[in-house]
């Protein structure tokens, strides 16, 4: 009898957990289903990745081209195809761009390792792209050489601005000494009382160009060890440059423009104002179809195509020409107060008149229609600053916001000099969505799972292995705080927050161009989680170590005050692992407020990853990955050891059914493989490249690990002897208690019916709406008969 209701207790709980299982593979095929159906219908009403060509990408609603391609789907020639000229080969050459030769100075040179040669890639009075001569440098000559020969820069400008131009060519060999040296050649170039030719000054521009290419890092060692104040010498020479210059033809180059106008040329009355305006384009370089002057002008000319424009108004001042200079990026405007991290276009652009001292009669209107990716951030503010050469930094004096229209930023100012708009940016983080029913069902039935084992092996400590017992009460107990943790902690709060993507009316110089609200509490989460999911792991491996001892080596006996280092090991290695990440971000990052974000994500509390090559660097990796990675190795290596020396060993002694074994070896292996954590190795098949193979494993995954608590219940719990029992008495009390109900002759129900229906006759008023319940066959007088007859006592 005793063996069927075990029999019985055992399939009750196989269908137990047939059920759940059902449900939660049904959740999950549901939940795929949704997903793809959600997929397609977005992929079908978005432009294809594949609709720009050669490396362009969609923003804003059109390919925004690499330098070496233009049109509507970057697909038009932009570029010169590879050539030799002589003994010169130079590569792939951009139009508008210098290419350097292939062919570089001999070391025993003083200017080893730069290019022998640059050549032009331009385009001719009939639009057609052609190569122009080539410029051959001096090997015995680098910039340090060139500018101790600025003092002949009068008779020499010509071939000293050749050749600042040729050691500039390629950026990415740029020092922050040639920096320094090249800005200092330049910035004499431009000055007026060095005579130096026309030419000469055309390729200084193409080579100031060419240095704005170097990186933001360079610039920054190099505005901080130049004692001369080499970029803001320059920047002023540009500005009399630009006024000089005439109605001519403007000077373009990929990262710098210059164009004046006299006014003198246009009438004896000066012109209300004068429109200098930059298109945008299909690339990120500027370009010489890009730039417009507009003169007698009295109001700015808003248009979609205008990614800048500024309003000279030049009525009530006695000036005779101005000019204007527009750089692509600030990196010649090294900032103390504004810190930029991002990549966004910050142009500078430079108003300047004629008058001997800054004109403050001349008052300026500006709009600039930022370029940026609309799809991962959002505009938080802005500010109309001017660049002060006293302070050397921005200043917002005589500049103030008139607001955004149509995607605008309008700013006026008081006074002509350098002018800029500051952005600050806020990442338009796309915050999963809370948990679904699946993940929900999964951790629920995790942390029910985990509390009953819990409670149960603190229960029956006595009657158990300590060390057994204390192992898999750490496991179960890290794990039910991790999922905790998880269910109430992983998303950030900030995806709460509603904030508005623009603006105050107080005009104050910003102080960084991506604003990241703080939340230390999704730090603390982020940190709690890293914490004990270590734990976890650490601790299954132990259990591995520890099972390893008890099967296979099991002549040698534990290690004294073995607890107590399995205790040490299990908490203390995590919370070291944990605790120098956080140190080491902190003191590489402690002077940026934004420092966390560097070890968790924003998108929800967890550790940061970087994309592209900043995941070998990303603390998910060396903090988490690495360490677990070791920690699963170890785990399969034991447990295949443990499967083929003991589980699934063939014993020619064995009595019992072939069937029953194999039912207990499958249950045994079951149970080692998930306190192992062996199914954590299936997050590894989530880094398939392939989107709809990645979700199949992704569900899969959630399926066997959100239920890893329920799983260790059943298969350390359910299973024992001693929980089999306590359920059998409880299931036989229940059933004993079923069986009385049952028992109750059919004559007592009679009776108790019988009793009822004479306690409603004895209220007059209920008597006509329960008549139906009179018996049909039985008189009142039978009825009472019928009742004594079944009680003789009454």
């Amino acid at each position: 009898m005793a063996s069927c209701r075990a029999c019985d207790f055992k399939a009750l709980v196989a269908i137990v957990c047939g059920l759940l299982t059902a449900i939660v593979l049904g959740l999950a095929i549901w939940r795929t289903v949704i997903r793809i159906q959600r997929e397609t219908l977005t992929t079908q009403t978005s432009i294809p990745i594949e609709f720009c060509r050669n490396g362009g990408t969609w923003e804003n609603g059109r390919c925004i081209c690499p330098e070496d391609w233009k049109g509507l789907r970057c697909t038009m020639i932009n570029f010169c195809e590879n050539s030799t000229y002589g003994s010169f080969t130079f590569d792939r050459i951009p139009v508008g761009r210098y290419g350097f030769s292939l062919q570089t100075c001999d070391t025993s040179t003083v200017n080893a390792g730069s290019p022998m040669a640059t050549r032009l890639c331009s385009l001719n009075e009939y639009g057609e792209i052609e190569l122009q001569n080539v410029t051959v440098g001096n090997c015995d000559v680098n910039l340090k050489t060139l500018e101790n020969q600025i003092v002949n820069i009068a008779t020499q400008s010509q071939n000293i601005s050749d050749e600042t131009q040729i050691l500039t060519s390629d950026a990415s060999k740029l020092t922050p000494e040639n920096i320094t040296s090249a800005t200092r050649v330049a910035g004499q170039i431009f000055n007026a009382s060095r005579n130096a030719l026309p030419e000469a000054k055309i390729v200084a521009v193409t080579t100031v160009s060419q240095i704005l290419d170097a990186s933001e890092g360079v610039f920054q060692r190099a505005a901080a060890a130049d004692n001369e104040d080499s970029f803001a010498t320059l920047i002023e020479q540009m500005e009399m440059y630009s006024v000089s210059l005439g109605n001519t033809t403007s000077v373009v180059q990929p990262n710098i423009a210059i164009q004046s106008v006299n006014f003198s040329s246009q009438g004896a009355v000066g012109p209300a104002g004068v429109l200098f305006t930059v298109l945008k384009g299909t690339s990120n370089s500027l370009v010489s179809g890009s730039i417009l002057l507009n003169t007698n002008v009295d109001k700015l000319n808003l248009n979609e195509q205008a990614e800048l424009q500024i309003l000279l108004n030049t009525s009530k001042t006695n000036a005779k020409a101005c000019g204007f200079v527009v750089y692509q990026n600030n990196k010649l405007f090294q900032s103390k107060t504004f810190i930029t991290q991002s990549n966004f276009s910050q142009k500078i652009i430079s108003s300047k008149t004629d008058e001997d001292v800054e004109d403050q009669s001349a008052s300026v209107e500006m709009v600039f229609s930022p370029r940026y990716n609309q799809t991962e951030f959002q505009l938080h503010s802005y500010a109309c600053v001017y660049w002060n050469f006293s302070m050397k930094d921005w200043d917002t004096y005589g500049c103030h916001k008139k607001g955004v229209t149509d995607r605008f930023l309008h700013c006026h100012c008081s006074h002509t000099t350098n002018f800029a708009v500051l952005m600050s940016f806020k990442k338009d983080y796309k915050y999963p969505k809370s948990l679904d029913v699946f993940s929900t069902i999964g951790c629920a039935l995790s942390i029910a799972g985990l509390v009953l084992t819990v409670l149960f092996q603190v229960v029956t400590r006595k009657v158990r292995k300590t060390s057994v017992t204390w192992v898999l009460v750490c496991l179960c107990t890290s794990m039910l705080i991790f999922n905790l943790l998880f269910v109430f902690g992983i998303e950030n709060s900030n995806k709460n927050l509603k904030t508005s993507n623009t603006n105050s009316s107080s005009n104050e110089v910003l102080r960084q161009d991506i604003v990241v609200i703080s939340n230390p509490t999704c730090t603390a989460i982020a940190l709690l989680l890293h914490y004990f999911l270590l734990v976890t792991f650490t601790w299954t491996g132990i259990s591995a170590a520890q099972l390893y001892f008890l099967l296979i080596r099991t002549m040698k006996p534990l290690p004294q005050h073995f607890i107590l280092y399995i205790s040490l090991i299990g908490w203390g290695v995590p919370a070291i692992v944990v605790a120098m990440t956080v140190g080491i971000i902190y003191s590489q990052n402690k002077n940026n407020s934004q420092w966390e974000l560097e070890y968790r994500q924003e998108r929800i509390c967890w550790l940061a990853v970087e994309e592209g090559n900043g995941f070998i660097t990303s603390p998910l990796l060396w903090s988490f990955i690495v360490p677990v990675t070791i920690i699963l190795i170890s785990n399969v290596v034991i447990f295949i050891i443990i499967l083929v020396k003991v589980l699934w060993k063939n014993n020619q002694n064995l009595t019992s059914t072939k069937k029953f074994s194999s039912i207990k070896k499958i249950l045994s292996t079951l149970s080692i493989a998930v306190v192992f954590g062996i199914t954590w190795i299936l997050a590894y098949l989530m880094l398939i490249g392939d989107d709809s193979v990645m979700i199949v494993f992704s569900y899969i995954f959630c399926l066997f690990n959100t239920t890893q608590g329920l799983q260790i219940f059943f298969l350390y719990t359910v299973r024992t002897k001693i929980f089999q029992d306590e359920a059998s008495k409880l299931l036989k009390s229940l059933s004993s208690s079923t069986g009385r109900v049952k028992a109750l002759p059919s004559m007592t129900t009679l009776r108790l019916r019988v009793r009822m229906y004479n306690m409603l006759r004895a209220f007059p008023a209920l008597n006509e709406h329960f008549r139906l319940l009179e018996p049909s066959e039985l008189n009142e007088d039978e009825t009472h008969s019928q009742s004594d007859q079944a009680n003789p006592s009454t």
